[in-house]
C-alpha cells in the first residue's frame, strides 16, 4: 500500500487508512479459477444523471480444464439481459448474488486449452454501496460530478481478480463535457446528440482505450477535471484534479515525476512511461491504481503533498501492473513490495529518521494479526484486516530484513533483476527467492521459511558484563595501535527456538561508536565484543533491521486492532483493545485519545473529557494528540453549552501551532462559530 488519514472524530491512524483501503480493493470469488480470460472488448455508455450504465462485453477466454459452466464475477447492481456464444446462440445465464457471480452454461462444453468468446449484454444503476462486491464500500459509481468504474468494482465480467492478466479494448461514452481516463492508447470521438431514451438529447464523446500488453486494465474514471501536463524526465504525465484542487496540481505533478524516476533507478523502466494522476471522490477508497493510472481520493489531496500515498500508488506500476502474483499466497509480492517501495522513497526524501518511522508503522501492522503464516495468506478472508496486515506490512518488513541480510548493493541488484526478469508476467515467491539466493551466494531457506512459513517475532533481552583489560596485555611497547581496553561479554535471549537472524549490536563508548553483527541463533546467543573506549551504552538492533516484538509494539498493535473494530462499529470491542494498550503504558497519550473518541461517539461526554485530559497529560506521543485533544474538548464544551470554555480550548489548540490533519483551520472555524454535533451522528 502514503498517507492522509480518514478521520474518526478528528483523526485516524495513517496505517489503518491504508490498511482499510487495500482491504477494500481486494476480493476473489470463492471458486477456484477454471478459466483464463485473454481479452475483453467492452462498449459502455454512462448516463450520469440517472446513475446508469449499459454495456456489451465480449470476453475471450481459455479453459484451464474441461468446462461445462463458465463463471464470472459481476457487480450485483448489474442485470445481464443476454449472453451469446461465438455463433450468436443465446445461452442460459444464472445470477448468484451471494458471491456476485454470473454462471453461464456451455451446452457443448469446452475442452481444456480450448478458447471461445462470450458476449454479455448488461445494464444497471451504480449509485450506492449496498450491492458492492465489498459490502459497504463503493467501488463503482456513475454520477454527474465524477463516475468511477474500478476494476475491483466488477463492472464487467471478471475472472481471477488480480491474478489473470488480460488485454482489452474499452470504449466508454460519456456526456461531452466530461473527460474519461483509462489504461492504454486513447482516442476520442465526438458524437452528435442522441435520440436514445434518457439521453436528454445532448452530445456525447466516446473514449476508446486499447491495452495491448496483458495486465490489469479495466479502471475508468470520468468527470470534469482541470488537466495539468508534464513531460519532465521523459515521462508523459497528466494530472486530472477537480477545480478546487487545481492549484495543487503542479506540486503533485512534480512529486509524481520525482517518485516515478526514483523507482526507475531502483527497478528499471515500467511497462509504460505514461501516467495519469487522477482525483477520486472521497466516498470510495483512499487510492487506486491501474496500468498508467494512480488515483488519490480528494480528502487526501492537501497542501502538504501526500507523497507517501502517492509513492505507494505509483510503485504499483511495477508491483501489480508489471509483475503480478502467481497465486493468492504470493499477493505480498504486490502490496508488500509497493509498501516497502514507499518506505524507500521516504528514506530518499526524509532520510533515515523518516524510514525509521515507516518501519515502526510496518512492524505494528505486521504483528497486529500475525496468526497465520504469510505463505498461507489465502486461507484468510481477503476482505479482512488480517489478510492485509500480512500481505502489506509483514510483506514489506520481509523486504526490509532481506535488505539487511543481503547488504545494500546485493539487495538492489536482487530487486532490479526480479523486476526486469518478470516484467509483464506473474511471479511466485520461489521465483523471488531464487534471485535473492543468487546474490546472497548461498541458500536463504532459513530466512524465507522463518518469515513466510512461521508466525511471531522475537522479543529480545540483553544482558552483559563489561571487563577492563590490561593496557599492555600481549602487545609490544612499540606497537602503534592501542590494544582494546574493555571487553563486553553478554548474551542475547529470545523465546523462538528456531529463530536465526543477524542482529546489529551497537556499543557507544567514550571514544567512537562501534557496531558488530551478531548471529542470533535459537533462544540463547552469547557474544563477546572488545572496545578501546569504556562502553557507556549497548543497544541491540538500533536501526530496526529486524521485526521484533516489544512493549511499544504490543501497545500500538492493540490500538490498531481497536481502530479497526471502531471502523467496523464495534465500539465495545474497540474499547477493550484500547484498554489493553493502557495496560502496556498507562501514560500513553494515543491510547487515552482513542478511548476518548469512543466515549465521545457514545455521548458519554464527561468520560470523554477525562480521557482527552489524560491524553494531554500523557507521554505526548504522537505529538498531534495534544492539538486534537484540545479541539475535541472544545467541541464537548460547545455541545454542553459552555461556550467560553470551548473558546479557551480552541485557543489552546491554536497555540500548539500543530496543523496536523488541518487542526488549526478547524480550531479557527469553531472559534468563530460553535460546534454543533450532526443530527445523524449516533
Amino acid at each position: 500500500m502514503q498517507i492522509s488519514p480518514r478521520r474518526v472524530s478528528g483523526v485516524s491512524s495513517v496505517f489503518l487508512v491504508l490498511l482499510m483501503a487495500l482491504t477494500a480493493t481486494l476480493s476473489w470469488g470463492a471458486e477456484k479459477a477454471h478459466l483464463r480470460v485473454d481479452d475483453y472488448q467492452i462498449e459502455a455508455e454512462l448516463t450520469p444523471h440517472l446513475h446508469q450504465i449499459s454495456a456489451t462485453a465480449k470476453v475471450k477466454f481459455t479453459a484451464l480444464q474441461d468446462l461445462s459452466v463458465a463463471i464470472f464475477e459481476l457487480h450485483n447492481d448489474l442485470r445481464v439481459t443476454r449472453v451469446t456464444d461465438d455463433n450468436g446462440q443465446q445461452l442460459s445465464a444464472e445470477r448468484v448474488t451471494q458471491d456476485s457471480t454470473v454462471r453461464v452454461a456451455l451446452p457443448s462444453g469446452l475442452s481444456k486449452d480450448s478458447s471461445m468468446t462470450l458476449t454479455f449484454e448488461y445494464e444497471g444503476q451504480l449509485e450506492t454501496a449496498d450491492d458492492s462486491p465489498v459490502p459497504g464500500l463503493k467501488l463503482a459509481y456513475v454520477g454527474d460530478d465524477t463516475s468511477y468504474l474500478l476494476y475491483a468494482g466488477r463492472w464487467f465480467p471478471v475472472s481471477g481478480y488480480g491474478l489473470n492478466r488480460f488485454t482489452s479494448t474499452i470504449s466508454v461514452t460519456v456526456p461531452a463535457h466530461m473527460v474519461a481516463i483509462g489504461s492504454g492508447k486513447a482516442t476520442v470521438t465526438d458524437n452528435p446528440p442522441s435520440n436514445k431514451p434518457n439521453s436528454n438529447g445532448l452530445p456525447t464523446k466516446t473514449f476508446k482505450f486499447v491495452s495491448a500488453k496483458p495486465s490489469f486494465p479495466g479502471t475508468i474514471i470520468a468527470g470534469v477535471f482541470e488537466e495539468y501536463k508534464s513531460d519532465e524526465a521523459g515521462l508523459d504525465l497528466h494530472t486530472y484534479f477537480k477545480p478546487d484542487h487545481d492549484k495543487l496540481a503542479p506540486q503533485y505533478t512534480t512529486t509524481a515525476v520525482q517518485e516515478f524516476t526514483y523507482f526507475i533507478t531502483l527497478y528499471g523502466p515500467p511497462l509504460s512511461q505514461e501516467l495519469s494522476l487522477i482525483e477520486l471522490p472521497g466516498d470510495t477508497v483512499p487510492y487506486a491504481w491501474a496500468p498508467e493510472m494512480a488515483a488519490l481520493a480528494g480528502p487526501s489531496i492537501t497542501e502538504k503533498t501526500n507523497y507517501r500515498l502517492l509513492a505507494n500508488a505509483i510503485a504499483h506500476q511495477w508491483w501489480g501492473t508489471s509483475i503480478s502474483p502467481a497465486t493468492k499466497d504470493d499477493w505480498w509480492l504486490v502490496d508488500g513490495f509497493s509498501r516497502y517501495s514507499e518506505a524507500m522513497y521516504v528514506e530518499n526524501a526524509a532520510g533515515s529518521a523518516g524510514l525509521e518511522e515507516v518501519v515502526k508503522d510496518m512492524s505494528v501492522g505486521a504483528l497486529a494479526y500475525d496468526t497465520i503464516p504469510l505463505s498461507s495468506a489465502s486461507k484468510l478472508d481477503p476482505f479482512s484486516t488480517e489478510f492485509q496486515s500480512l500481505v502489506t506490512d509483514k510483506g514489506a518488513m520481509i523486504l526490509h530484513m532481506l535488505r539487511w541480510v543481503l547488504g545494500e548493493d546485493k539487495y538492489l541488484k536482487t530487486m532490479r533483476e526480479f523486476a526486469e526478469t518478470y516484467a509483464g508476467k506473474s511471479a511466485s515467491m520461489a521465483d523471488f527467492q531464487t534471485i535473492a539466493e543468487k546474490y546472497y551466494g548461498d541458500q536463504l531457506t532459513w530466512f524465507f521459511s522463518q518469515w513466510l512459513d512461521s508466525t511471531g517475532a522475537p522479543e529480545f533481552k540483553l544482558k552483559y558484563t563489561v571487563y577492563r583489560l590490561g593496557t599492555s596485555q600481549g602487545v609490544s611497547p612499540t606497537a602503534k595501535e592501542k590494544p582494546p581496553g574493555f571487553r563486553v561479554t553478554g548474551e542475547i535471549t529470545q523465546d523462538l527456538d528456531l529463530f536465526r537472524m543477524p542482529v546489529d549490536l551497537r556499543v557507544d563508548t567514550d571514544g567512537k561508536t562501534e557496531d558488530k553483527k551478531i548471529e542470533v541463533v535459537g533462544t540463547q546467543s552469547p557474544f563477546t565484543v572488545e572496545t578501546f573506549g569504556r562502553p557507556r551504552r549497548i543497544t541491540l538492533d538500533p536501526d530496526h533491521h529486524v521485526l521484533t516484538n516489544s512493549a511499544d509494539v504490543k501497545l500500538r498493535t492493540s490500538i490498531l486492532r481497536g481502530q479497526a473494530l471502531q471502523q467496523q462499529g464495534d465500539l465495545s470491542g474497540a474499547l477493550a483493545e484500547f484498554n489493553k494498550a493502557l495496560d502496556q503504558n498507562h501514560n500513553s497519550s494515543l491510547a487515552h485519545y482513542r478511548i476518548a473518541e469512543i466515549f465521545f461517539l457514545q455521548r458519554n461526554y464527561q468520560a470523554s473529557a477525562n480521557s482527552y485530559r489524560s491524553s494531554i497529560n500523557g507521554d505526548g506521543q504522537p505529538r498531534w494528540t495534544e492539538v486534537w485533544s484540545h479541539l475535541q474538548l472544545g467541541k464537548i464544551f460547545d455541545i454542553t453549552g459552555q461556550r467560553e470554555r470551548a473558546i479557551n480550548e480552541y485557543r489552546q489548540a491554536i497555540q500548539t501551532n500543530d496543523d496536523t490533519f488541518g487542526a488549526l483551520e478547524e480550531a479557527r472555524k469553531y472559534m468563530q462559530k460553535a460546534f454543533e454535533r450532526p443530527k445523524n451522528q449516533q
